[in-house]
């Protein structure tokens, strides 16, 4: 393949149009994986080549109407179900879990045509923002291998950024999509939460932390994704509809008002270039016409984060309790999740709620005056694979797992759409990202701003890996 791989849309219309094969393009993807997964570990429980070709063939001879994702082929997050391909969660309680049915997101992908090859790895059941498990291993940043990918979706983005995969999906609760696109200079995007519906088991009602979202190079390929997994589910409550809005328009940004939260006054730490690069997204925002103000902290950051730890843990525990005694097998940051949960009653998590409700009514009342808010992405440069997480960033100490990516919190914790963009290499030319946020409601609005910054910019295309 190229050095540049081609978009989604390009791949896309010429399977529409017959100048490429199904057949051939899973040849090129196969060859890709198997070129550059052996360093990346990106792409984990692949399919027999054989049955993928199998597929890919049957694509070309199926006649009918086809969907909008006919013949390309896709690896799936390790968190989705995937009827008959191993789901372990990064996990070795589900080292051998093959699901019967597929999730949600899952069955929509295959219904729009899709070819799943296999999964992206994820750390043990996406805690914490850095891919690593005793299943498969790390997974290593194609900027640099000896740095982590981010997570949980780092294996997602490395495959993105490596040019195995032209789509991906990820899941987002504290920022599992945001940092592996800042880290591996591609895009993400954590929908209002609803927009793509979680799956129909265990309690559906409280939990609104976590989302599924697309993942690509460009915002109009992952509008092509969104429009696939997006709009509601008769089984799921609270969900939403959806207009497909691909191709998307990109938006004049002449009189766009933003604002900039930088370090939230001094409350996140962070390390040295990371504002510097992510200001030079300012810089382009400006440029084509947006109003950028320093917007002065809406809400006490200890006070969202002291509500988000403890919402986090009831709803991991939750999520986790029917693993019973089996938990102790697990990683010891889950352990630690789920005994804080346990340890909640149903008036702690309410006062938390309330905590929530009252930070979503103070964001209202910025995007009165402000279209989009910007923050970093994280707060720091990619790591060392070998570390589990950070202990300190820029010389602060961290008082857990997860400490070190308070900055994607804010916009979690009250279920707004957030489009992670990149913004840039620092100098020891690692990437760094953005989270463009908006109001409850404006994803769309957002991906026609991020089509216009993406045209100005141009970072996977104009950067890829090496």
């Amino acid at each position: 393949m190229d050095i540049v791989p081609p978009s989604a849309a390009d791949l896309l219309a010429a399977l529409r149009g017959d100048s490429l094969s199904a057949e051939t393009l899973m040849t090129r993807t196969l060859d890709r994986i198997a070129e550059t997964n052996g360093d990346l570990n990106a792409i984990v429980a692949l399919r027999d080549r054989d049955a993928l070709m199998a597929e890919a063939r049957a694509a070309d001879a199926a006649s009918g109407a086809r969907g909008p994702l006919h013949g390309l082929p896709i690896a799936v997050k390790d968190l989705v179900h995937t009827k008959g391909i191993t789901t372990t969660m990064g996990s070795p309680v589900l080292a051998d879990f093959v699901p019967q049915v597929d999730d949600i997101l899952a069955a929509r992908l295959r219904a729009a045509g899709a070819i799943l090859i296999g999964k992206t790895n994820v750390p043990e059941f996406g805690l914490g923002s850095h891919t690593f498990n005793p299943v498969y291993s790390a997974t290593r940043n194609p900027y640099a291998l000896g740095r982590s990918a981010g997570g949980s979706s780092g294996g997602a983005a490395a495959a993105l950024a490596a040019g195995m995969v032209a789509l991906a999906d990820g899941s987002d609760m504290m920022g599992s999509l945001r940092n592996p696109a800042a880290w591996n200079n591609v895009y993400g995007f954590r929908p209002t939460w609803g927009l793509v519906p979680p799956d129909p088991r265990g309690e559906m009602f409280m939990g609104q932390l976590a989302t599924l979202g697309p993942m690509a190079r460009s915002p109009e390929d992952m509008a092509i994704l969104l429009d696939v997994i997006a709009g509601p589910d008769p089984r799921v409550p609270h969900g939403r509809p959806w207009q497909p809005i691909s191709p998307v328009q990109a938006a004049d940004l002449t009189g766009l008002r933003v604002g900039w939260l930088g370090d939230w006054g001094g409350a996140l730490p962070m390390e040295d270039g990371v504002l510097d690069t992510c200001c030079a997204t300012l810089d382009v925002l400006r440029a084509l016409g947006a109003v950028v103000k320093d917007v002065e902290p809406p809400f006490d950051l200890e006070t969202i984060w002291t509500a988000w730890i403890g919402l986090r843990s009831a709803a991991v525990a939750g999520s986790l309790d029917a693993m019973g005694d089996k938990i102790t097998q697990t990683k010891d940051t889950a352990q630690w999740e789920v005994a804080r949960g346990r340890e909640m009653s149903a008036l702690d998590v309410h006062r938390l709620s309330v905590i929530r409700s009252q930070w979503f009514l103070r964001a209202a009342e910025l995007f009165q005056e402000y279209d989009m808010l910007i923050l970093p992405s994280a707060q720091m440069w990619p790591f060392d694979v070998t570390m589990d997480y950070p202990t300190e960033v820029a010389g602060t100490e961290m008082d857990t797992y997860h400490r070190w990516m308070q900055v994607v919190v804010p916009a979690g914790l009250i279920g707004l759409p957030v489009l992670a963009a990149p913004s840039g290499f620092g100098a020891g030319g690692l990437p760094m990202g953005v989270q463009m946020i908006g109001a409850h409601g404006t994803d769309a609005r957002l991906f026609e701003i991020g089509a216009a910054y993406h045209a100005a910019t141009r970072w996977p295309q104009e950067h890829p890996p090496a």
